[in-house]
């Protein structure tokens, strides 16, 4: 069975009011939201897009990652 790893979201809350996201493990991964379920879900479809660029050009990502979950923080 594949090991699934957890990528964890940070969350905060900026002094505009925007939400912020990001996945520390996925350097550059981070996206903003209007709300906190807005910039969850860009920052889970901009870490999608991340791992599935370095798989379509052949960088390493470990084997785990192609059975991902996400943990929010």
């Amino acid at each position: 069975m594949a090991k699934v790893t957890q990528l964890k979201i940070e969350l905060e809350q900026e002094e505009d009011g925007r939400w912020i996201g990001e996945v520390p493990t996925l350097p550059g991964v981070m996206a903003y939201g209007q709300t906190r379920a807005a910039a969850l879900a860009a920052v889970q479809a901009l870490a999608l897009r991340a791992m599935a660029d370095r798989l379509e050009h052949n960088e390493a990502v470990p084997e785990e990652l192609l059975n991902v979950s996400f943990i929010a923080a």
